[in-house]
């Protein structure tokens, strides 16, 4: 046994990165993933470089197509679209991110392939869904704008940023993924599959929680904050004597603990900060204040120190830092597969976990 979705196979008709990132995840845990290309270039993201693998892969598409073999089909034909269906009803699970539409006049729509195949779960992933959203281009950076994150993200008012990796497109990945597992369960209990829809608009609006809920129940449209929390202080970037300090204070008793380490214990009585609240409201005098005593001495000192006095503080990493982190911390963040180093996978089970069966693939000539 490979792994829990052993005997799962899942026919990939998504290309790079919301879907491709699903499937991985899936085949990660012992699904047969069988992955199929257009002709001559495959997936968008093979020519996505620098930067290259050693065996001379684009990152971008290694990092979300191991545990995968291809098929090159052309589906402007006759031969290459009863080649598709083949895969397609041979398959446990289908995904797909093609323009809404696209599929049903090659004969892979949903209601076509359901028809001959009752038990297929069909994963359909958008930009702004089926219906009145089909049309719209679904882009991570147009839907980190348009679905507003980049609204509360940035240094400052005026300057909206996006985040900086395609976030959306990892979250719709992680929500697809969750619907597949939950069909299964519901095919392996009934025989009978089903369409599961996600879109990156959809997701992202969930993935604003608290942004989104304050909106929704409370009517408050959020701004741009920088590095602080909206309802939360102090819980953001301060200057110390070298570089910057990430301090993130969750409840009364931390601060306490911290102004108490920072040699000014008396702020934890002062009206203006001993409760959240009040700490939100004056989180820019706050800053000020903390600012002053973080600056004499630097950034590691005050870790060790605001650490050990049960706050949660650290520096900003840079990726080489963060992944040097998780390797001292015993998290083993990369396996070598097939020469090619890849991100390990990030659920540990304990009786069947991930495995790495092989490399990305090659795209056959």
């Amino acid at each position: 046994m490979t792994g829990p979705l052993d005997g799962v196979v899942v026919a990939d008709f998504s290309r790079v990165l919301a879907g491709p990132y699903a499937t991985m995840l899936l085949g990660d845990l012992g699904a047969e993933i069988i992955k199929v290309e257009r002709p001559g270039q495959g997936d968008d993201t093979r020519a996505w470089g620098p930067p290259y693998t050693p065996q001379g892969l684009s990152t971008y598409f290694a990092g979300v197509n191991r545990n995968k073999s291809t098929r090159v089909i052309d589906l402007g034909t006759q031969d290459g679209r009863d080649e598709a269906r083949a895969i397609a009803l041979g398959a446990d699970v289908f995904v797909e991110n093609f323009k809404p539409g696209a599929l049903d006049r090659v004969g892979l729509g949903y209601a076509d392939l359901a028809r001959a195949h009752p038990g297929l779960v069909y994963c359909s992933i958008t930009g702004f869904g089926s219906g009145a959203g089909s049309e719209l281009p679904g882009y991570d950076l147009l839907v980190q704008a348009m679905g507003g994150l980049m609204s509360i993200t940035g240094p400052g008012p005026g300057e909206p940023t996006k985040a900086g990796v395609a976030l959306v497109d990892v979250i719709t990945g992680l929500h697809a993924t969750v619907g597949i597992l939950a069909a299964l369960r519901h095919r392996d209990a009934t025989g009978e599959g089903q369409r599961v829809e996600v879109n990156l608009l959809s997701s992202l609006l969930s993935a604003l929680v608290n942004q989104a809920s304050g909106y929704v129940a409370a009517g408050v449209v959020p701004g741009i904050l920088g590095n602080a929390h909206p309802s939360i202080a102090p819980y953001d970037v301060f200057a110390t004597a070298d570089r910057p300090l990430v301090i993130a204070v969750g409840n009364d008793a931390q601060f306490a603990a911290l102004v108490t380490e920072l040699g000014a214990p008396e702020l934890s009585a002062d009206p203006d900060y001993a409760t959240n609240p009040a700490r939100v409201a004056h989180r820019e005098q706050l800053k000020v204040r903390l600012e002053g005593l973080l600056a004499s001495r630097g950034a590691d000192e005050w870790q060790g120190r605001i650490t050990r006095a049960g706050v949660p503080c650290g520096p900003i990493n840079d990726i080489a830092q963060a992944f040097s982190l998780a390797t001292s911390l015993g998290l083993a963040p990369v396996v070598d597969v097939d020469g090619t180093p890849t991100v390990a996978h990030p659920i540990t089970l304990s009786r069947t976990p991930a495995t790495y069966r092989s490399g990305p693939p090659d795209l056959p000539t």
